[in-house]
C-alpha cells in the first residue's frame, strides 16, 4: 500500500468522470485569461491548509466533548480514555497556534482551552447529582471560559476577529455541548442526536471565522491565499462529511453492542447522515442513481456494521463471519460500481482496495472495544478521524481541476443546495453538488492517507 498517496489523487479525479455529470462539464472559453486563472484553482493553499487543521481540531473537540460527557455519565469502561483523548485533543491544538502566534500566544491558550475541559467533568457530576448549584457553577465557569478565550482571539487577531462575535460563536458552541449531553441525560435521545449534528456543523463554521481572521491578519504569512474560497468551502465541506461518518459509525456501534438506550437513535443518526447523501445524488442522477447509491451503501454497509454488533452481542462466530463476508461483498460491489461508473479510469481491483481499508478501520475501532481494548479503541478512532481530512483535500483538489470554472471566486455556483446536516456558509451551491460525487467516492477516499501499520 506505499503507492496509496499517489493512487488516491488519480482515483478520485477518475471518480469524477461520472455518466451524467455534465453539471460539471467545462463549458470552455475563448478567454485565455479566464483559462489561465482557472488552471490555477485549488484547495491546495496555505490558508485553506489552515482552515483543515483547525476543522479538524475543533470538531473533533466537540466530538469527544460530548462523547467524554457520555461516557462519564454512563459510568462506561472507557470513560477514562475518552477524557484523555479530550485533553490531548486540546494539547494537539498548541503547535497550530504556535505556528501563527508563537510559543507565548500557544502556551496562553492552551491554558485556556485545556483548563475549560475540566468543566464537562463538572457538569456531569452535578447532573447525575441533580445538583442545580453545581450545575449553575459549571455554568458560571463555561461564560468565564467564554469571556478568555474570546478576548485572547480578539487580541490575538488585532480586532479580526472581534471579541463580541467570537463570544457569540463560543457561547453557541457551549450551549450545543450542553444542550446535546441534558437531552442525552433526559432521555430524549434522538433530541440529542439532532443537536450533535447540529453542534458538530457550527464547529466548521468557528474554523471558518477563525482561519478567515488568521489570513486577513497576516496575508503574506499564508501567501496573499484566502481561507473562504469556494474550493475551501468545497474542502471543509468534504471533511465534516466524511468525519462525520466515522464519528457515527463508532458511536452506533458501540452504542450497540453495550446494547445501550440510545442505539437506535444513533441509527437513525446514521439514516439521516446517509439521507444527505442520497439527496445530493438525487439532484444529479436523478431518483433511479439515488436509489441505487443507497442500496449500495446500506445493504452490505450499515446493516452489515449492524449485523457485526448482533455478532458481538451474542458471541455468534457464524454471524460475525457472514457479517464480515457481507462487508467484503459491498468492498466488491461498490468498487465495480465505481470501475463501470468511471469506465476503468478508476479500476474496480484498486477501488475495491479502497473501500477494503476504511472498512478495515471501522472494524479495528470496534473489534478492539468489544475485545476489551479500550485505549487502542480510542486511539484508532482518533487515527482514523484523522485520517480523513485527506479526504477533503485529495477528493476536493480532484473536483476543482476537474471543473475549475464553477470553483473560480465570482462565478455563480449552479448545483442545488441540499441542507446537509445544519451547515450554513460552508454549504453554498458549487460546494453541495458535489457532496454526491463524495458519495460515491468515499471508498476511494479512504485510501487517501496510508495506514500505519500497512507502513510499518
Amino acid at each position: 500500500m506505499k503507492h496509496t498517496k499517489k493512487f488516491a489523487a488519480s482515483a478520485m479525479a477518475a471518480a469524477l468522470v461520472l455518466p451524467g455529470t455534465a453539471a460539471f462539464a467545462s463549458g470552455g472559453s475563448d478567454d485565455m485569461m479566464h483559462e489561465d486563472k482557472a488552471k490555477n484553482v485549488t484547495v491546495k493553499t496555505k490558508a485553506a491548509d489552515l482552515r483543515a487543521t483547525l476543522d479538524q481540531l475543533l470538531s473533533e473537540h466537540f466530538v469527544l466533548a460530548v462523547m467524554d460527557m457520555k461516557k462519564q455519565y454512563d459510568g462506561s469502561k472507557d470513560a477514562e480514555y475518552y477524557e484523555a483523548a479530550l485533553k490531548q485533543n486540546a494539547l494537539d491544538m498548541t503547535p497550530a497556534i504556535a505556528s501563527v502566534y508563537g510559543d507565548e500566544g500557544a502556551k496562553q491558550f492552551e491554558k485556556i482551552f485545556v483548563d475549560h475541559n475540566k468543566y464537562t467533568t463538572d457538569l456531569v457530576k452535578a447532573v447525575k447529582a441533580d445538583d442545580q448549584e453545581g450545575i449553575n457553577a459549571s455554568k458560571a465557569e463555561t461564560e468565564e471560559f467564554v469571556q478568555d478565550l474570546s478576548s485572547f482571539l480578539d487580541t490575538a487577531t488585532e480586532g479580526k476577529l472581534p471579541k463580541a462575535a467570537a463570544e457569540e460563536v463560543l457561547r453557541a458552541h457551549e450551549a450545543d455541548v450542553y444542550k446535546t449531553f441534558q437531552e442525552y441525560a433526559a432521555g430524549d435521545y434522538e433530541g440529542s442526536y439532532n443537536t450533535f449534528r447540529e453542534g458538530y456543523s457550527r464547529m466548521y463554521d468557528i474554523s471558518k471565522a477563525l482561519s478567515v481572521a488568521i489570513t486577513t491578519q497576516m496575508p503574506e504569512k499564508f501567501d496573499n491565499s484566502k481561507a473562504d474560497t469556494k474550493a475551501a468551502d468545497l474542502r471543509s465541506t468534504l471533511n465534516s462529511l466524511a468525519a462525520e461518518h466515522v464519528a457515527l459509525a463508532n458511536i452506533s456501534m458501540t452504542a450497540g453492542v453495550d446494547q445501550a438506550k440510545d442505539y437506535d437513535a444513533a441509527n437513525w443518526a446514521e439514516d439521516m447522515h446517509t439521507a444527505d447523501f442520497k439527496a445530493a445524488i438525487k439532484s444529479i442522477y436523478g431518483q433511479a442513481g439515488a436509489d441505487q447509491f443507497e442500496q449500495v451503501w446500506t445493504k452490505n454497509h450499515i446493516e452489515a456494521q449492524a449485523n457485526l454488533v448482533t455478532a458481538a452481542i451474542n458471541d455468534d462466530k457464524k454471524m460475525m463471519g457472514d457479517a464480515q463476508d457481507m462487508l467484503k461483498m459491498f468492498t466488491n460491489d461498490f468498487g465495480a460500481f465505481l470501475g463501470a461508473a468511471t469506465e476503468e479510469n478508476l479500476p474496480t481491483k484498486a477501488a475495491q482496495e479502497a473501500v477494503a481499508g476504511h472498512e478495515t478501520y471501522v472494524q479495528d475501532t470496534f473489534m478492539q472495544y468489544t475485545e476489551g481494548d479500550y485505549k487502542g479503541s480510542v486511539d484508532t478512532f482518533r487515527e482514523s478521524y484523522a485520517y480523513m481530512y485527506g479526504v477533503g483535500e485529495n477528493l476536493g483538489e480532484a473536483i476543482v481541476k476537474q471543473s475549475p470554472e464553477k470553483f473560480m471566486d465570482g462565478t455563480p455556483g449552479s448545483m442545488p443546495n441540499t441542507g446537509n446536516g445544519g451547515m450554513s456558509d460552508t454549504n453554498n451551491n458549487a460546494t453541495t453538488g458535489a457532496l454526491a460525487l463524495f458519495g460515491l467516492a468515499l471508498g476511494a477516499a479512504g485510501i487517501v492517507v496510508a495506514r500505519k501499520r500497512q507502513n510499518a
